[in-house]
């Protein structure tokens, strides 16, 4: 996670009030998620307000990992709604319970007791009035699609709930967040962006409420709804949305620094409007380039390219630093790798038989690797220590984390030098191959722009 993204918690005066117990599972959840995602961009952490009673609504389809960005990422404590099963889990459970969570009691498990949820609600209203802050996920489900399911009434109602018991001043702050990921079951591999939006406009649903407070609450929902989905990319389906990105990466790829995630986000969200300007008047059209971008980010994986790669006329050479650190580094990192390779492997065998859902994927490997790597460490310092001594065990525990960074980054230094490698030999040896992808790029990219020409003369004739 980009320090330069960050909230500094040290810099606020709400960290000192979180209850150690929380700090630590903070702290846990931000060293879970820098290890497993590469790149954690966060943008729009000026919204955050420190010193007010808070609600925070996100998008939901990365399964629990979504909560652990949120508490890793914010600087205060959020309590957390959660589905009632989960504080019985043995894993999951002690760390909702140590965090403050609130039961959410769905309608089969509360059958015919109201009170179960009236309980929440006077629970919500209580941490609200206190000045707390409670983080949910309103449409009241996990899903891996990038589309914005309906959300549900709750986060609107607690809001009411909370103001009906008498004025608040300063009044609850409802604040959407949109969690954007790519690639987000693959370690090391995938990057996660969350986007913090401005706080929803709330007074006038609050006077509302005092005579029509159901229409003030779905009044508040769909507000928030459009809110989020600001945020996020609503491509319908992860195909179009790796086709949204391949298409940002072609008309950027003379870009030298990337835009931060507000302006890619924005970026995609215009090419997505854009396309579906054109489908809309020329299907046939649309529908020929979407076939024509398929068909070249399967090619692309075959070289195994990527656009900006394309675009070079020559690979970029390997430096003798690069192979001289590799050697330095390469001791280490083998004893990095045997010491770890056995609970890495485990992991991804097991997560594979019981993966059911995709957007439990990220949120499995890091839950079984958290028990699988303890027990494998722990195994292992018990054969050192009957082995060699406890003075022995106890410097291959000190070196256990170390080492197993040194091989995390020794693995990730060796690919990118056997694929400038091979982008190399591949340029010299597939000269024609090359310049026909890219010129099958450059024509994409010139189509994609003359498509947003095509539809602002649309706008234009509307």
């Amino acid at each position: 996670m980009s320090a330069s993204a960050r909230v500094d918690p040290a810099s606020t005066t709400t960290l000192d009030s979180r209850p150690p117990g929380y700090r630590a599972v903070a702290g846990l959840s931000r060293f879970l998620l820098d290890l497993f995602y590469p790149r954690i961009e966060v943008v729009g952490a000026e919204n955050i307000p420190l010193d007010r009673p808070l609600i925070v609504a996100a998008n939901h389809h990365n399964s629990l990992v979504d909560a652990m960005m949120l508490v890793a990422v914010f600087p205060r404590r959020l309590r957390t709604l959660a589905n009632a099963p989960l504080f019985r889990n043995p894993l999951i459970g002690p760390f909702l319970r140590v965090m403050g969570g609130l039961p959410v009691h769905r309608r089969q498990e509360a059958g015919n007791d109201p009170a179960k949820n009236a309980a929440l609600f006077t629970a919500t209203t209580t941490a609200l009035r206190a000045g707390g802050a409670i983080m949910l996920f309103p449409e009241g489900r996990t899903q891996p699609e990038p589309v914005l399911l309906e959300l549900r009434t709750g986060a609107a109602r607690m809001l009411l709930a909370a103001h009906a018991e008498g004025s608040l001043n300063p009044p609850v702050t409802l604040l959407p967040v949109g969690l954007v990921f790519h690639d987000p079951g693959t370690f090391r591999e995938g990057d996660a962006l969350v986007l913090i939006g401005a706080p929803i406009e709330t007074a006038d649903c609050l006077s509302l409420a005092s005579t029509d407070p159901q229409r003030a609450a779905h009044a508040l929902t769909d507000r928030l709804a459009s809110a989020i989905r600001g945020l996020i990319v609503e491509a319908g389906d992860r195909e179009s949305l790796d086709l949204l990105h391949l298409a940002r990466e072609l008309h950027q790829t003379s870009a030298l620094p990337n835009p931060d995630g507000r302006a890619r986000v924005a970026w995609l969200q215009e090419a997505l409007r854009v396309y579906r300007t054109v489908a809309r008047d020329d299907p046939g059209r649309a529908a020929n380039f979407r076939e024509r971008l398929s068909a070249f980010a399967r090619d692309l994986e075959v070289a195994k390219l990527t656009p900006r790669q394309l675009a070079d006329d020559t690979a970029p050479p390997t430096s003798p630093g690069d192979l001289t650190l590799l050697l330095l580094l390469a001791p280490f990192a083998a004893a990095g790798i045997i010491m770890h390779v056995v609970p890495y492997k485990l992991t991804g065998s097991i997560v594979a038989r019981i993966l059911k859902d995709e957007e439990e994927e990220a949120t499995d490997k890091i839950a079984a690797g958290f028990v699988f790597f303890l027990v494998s460490w722990a195994i292992e310092a018990a054969l050192v220590f009957y082995a060699a001594g406890p003075w022995v065990a106890l410097a291959f525990v000190a070196a256990l984390v170390p080492l197993g960074f040194v091989a995390i980054s020794w693995l990730e230094r060796l690919s990118s030098v056997t694929r400038r490698l091979r982008e190399r030999k591949q340029m010299e040896a597939n000269a024609d191959r090359i310049a026909s992808l890219r010129a099958r790029g450059r024509a994409l990219a010139d189509e994609l722009s003359e498509f947003a020409r095509v539809a602002e003369t649309a706008e234009a004739r509307a």
